[in-house]
């Protein structure tokens, strides 16, 4: 079984930043789409960033490019979510997840496999 473990949540002050980390464990593969989702109480969930690794490929919702920057290790199969400039509305849980050994990758939660526990994130003003 696939293991996807967040850490790096806290509480910071409005413009502050928090790098969050997704170790992934009992992978066997190299080309995998792996992303970052978000959920704050009362909304839906809705994708942040995904990285393709397979080509290198990542995507950004539009509400936090030029902001968040996602990344991996490969060495580490780890995968990182550096937050920058934060904001009072990027407060939610955020979730890890992962779909293994394809082709397919997209922002769309529907897609993905594999969810971490989630690790909260508060910004406060």
């Amino acid at each position: 079984q696939v293991q996807l473990v967040e850490s790096g949540g806290g509480s910071v002050q409005a413009g502050g930043s928090l790098r969050l980390s997704c170790a992934a464990s009992g992978s066997r593969y190299s080309s995998n789409c792996m992303g970052w989702f978000r959920q704050a109480p009362g909304r839906e969930r809705e994708g942040v960033a995904v990285i393709y690794t397979g080509m290198g490929r990542t995507y950004y919702a539009d509400s936090v490019k030029g902001r968040f920057t996602i990344s991996q290790d490969n060495a580490k199969n780890t995968v990182y979510l550096q937050m920058n400039s934060l904001k009072p509305e990027d407060t939610a849980m955020y979730y890890c997840a992962a779909r293994l050994n394809t082709m397919a990758c997209s922002m769309s939660p529907g897609l993905f496999t594999y969810w971490g526990q989630g690790t909260q994130v508060t910004v406060s003003s």
